[in-house]
């Protein structure tokens, strides 16, 4: 089988090798999933259990060589990569703690002598599609709580950052899945479209679970529909983080930068728009601006600062072109600016209006905009004016207001006084509108991975009319 090259964002040397697998390799994948899957299905939470916590300590034991990987493929710094790997082995914790907790309920029945049951039952193969930026944590989401719930899993590698994903398969290996239960695939990026499509159209593969782009989930979910196969999808956001009147702006300060610029703002609930109310906006930019300057971008190998480098030169020209046309709109540079490299600075744009590009498109890079609101009700309407819905937060001294404004902001998730870039394992995950539907995490991701089922006993002679 041919190879596919990944290379070094920051310094174009080889990152790593991998698989170019083709679409004719997917039957044989899905097959030996579904064949392994009836006999993991039958075991006993427990056992399941016992596997799912050798696969945690297997990630663990390779921590070196996920640091190396991220480094290398996407340009992560030690942090990142491992904050990846701490909250991913939590992950598949969680994931077999869940197993005794795959519970069904007895329903009254109105039929005499009928005993009436709802039973949660694996799917069988599940599809799990996972992104390149958070690629430990969101390559252990997409199979650890299916595999939980008894499913054969199949883990779609990104082609950013093929040599992750393959490790993490290797240490779910490891750990003692029957045959063809836990496998991964790895393509080259120009056969992703047929290679996904194959998987998608497996007769085995009952379900798929995708992170990602809203535009690839459309593609997904078009595609998926075609067989009525459910998925569930986690795609884009433009988070907002109001800072009311009331705000401790050095709190807003903080969870502003860290939410904005944490891995070059390259997460899915990254802060996009920090929306302050004019009564503080001078002060909150002035804070804000002098911390976001001190915190400086460099090589991550080196390891001595607080951003590394972005995935690729495309994300470069797209920060680029939003902060230019912004800039050509009259927005106010307030730190940062455009970069020739994907060493790029934390940058924020102040003066943001509907007129501009950054208003609304993802940037999904080291940018945030800075917009003014009049009051609440202004703040909230400029938090719903976007097609996505991920994460938000708001900053209040006021908690109960703090809820109240919660409530009313469009998102999966919003948090009262803490940034948007929040993330356990045991937590209902996932948004609404462009930022796709279904959730991960905890008994939400039982939901997701499993059957439910109407099982009937009768218990006494039946009476029928006729």
């Amino acid at each position: 089988m041919s190879e596919f090259v990944r290379l070094n964002p920051l310094t174009g040397e080889v990152a790593s090798r991998a698989k170019a697998m083709k679409a004719a390799d997917i039957p044989a994948i899905a097959a030996a999933a579904a064949a392994g899957q009836g006999e993991w299905g039958a075991m006993g939470p427990n056992a399941r259990r016992a596997v799912l916590t050798k696969a945690a300590e297997a990630l663990e034991a390779r921590k070196d060589d996920f640091v190396a990987a991220m480094m290398h493929e996407i340009g992560a710094t030690a942090g990142w990569a491992m904050f990846n790997l701490t909250l991913a082995a939590g992950m598949i914790r969680e994931a077999a703690a869940l197993t005794t907790q795959i519970s069904g309920e007895i329903i009254p029945s109105d039929k005499p002598g009928c005993l009436a049951m709802a039973v949660r039952e694996p799917v069988g193969v599940i599809l799990g599609i996972a992104p390149w930026n958070a690629p430990i944590i969101l390559g252990v989401r997409a199979i650890a709580v299916p595999l939980a719930c008894g499913n054969a899993v199949i883990l779609k590698a990104s082609e950013t950052c093929p040599r992750v994903h393959a490790l993490i398969i290797e240490a779910f290996a490891e750990a003692g899945f029957p045959q063809g239960v836990v496998s991964v695939v790895t393509n080259a990026p120009e056969d992703a479209g047929e290679v996904v499509g194959a998987l998608i159209d497996a007769p085995e593969v009952k379900s798929i679970n995708f992170t990602g782009s809203t535009h690839v989930g459309r593609i997904i979910a078009t595609r998926a529909a075609q067989h009525l196969k459910p998925c569930l999808l986690e795609l884009g956001g433009k988070a907002p983080l109001l800072v009311l009147e009331d705000a401790d702006l050095d709190e807003a300060v903080k969870a502003a930068a860290f939410g904005a610029f944490m891995n070059q703002g390259q997460i899915c609930m990254s802060t996009e728009r920090i929306i302050v109310v004019d009564a503080v906006a001078e002060a909150f930019a002035e804070k804000f601006a002098a911390k976001v300057a001190s915190m400086a971008t460099g090589d991550p190998r080196e390891g001595t600062t607080p951003l590394g480098a972005v995935v690729d030169r495309k994300t470069v020209e797209h920060v680029n072109a939003l902060i230019e046309d912004a800039l050509a709109k009259g927005a106010t540079l307030l730190t940062g600016g455009m970069a020739d490299s994907v060493l790029m600075p934390a940058t924020v744009v102040s003066g943001v209006t509907e007129a501009m590009k950054i208003y609304r498109d993802e940037s999904f890079g080291p940018v945030v905009a800075l917009l003014h609101a009049r009051d609440e009700e202004h703040a909230i309407a400029l938090a719903n004016d976007t097609d996505y819905g991920l994460s938000a937060a708001v900053f209040t001294r006021d908690t109960a207001r703090g809820l109240g404004v919660a409530r009313r902001i469009k998102s999966g998730i919003c948090h009262v006084n803490g940034p948007t870039v929040h993330d356990e394992a045991q937590m209902p995950f996932g948004g609404v509108g462009a930022s796709g539907y279904g959730r991960f995490g905890g008994k939400a991701g039982i939901d997701s991975f499993t059957e439910l089922r109407w099982l009937t006993v009768e218990t006494q002679p039946g009476h029928y009319p006729i």
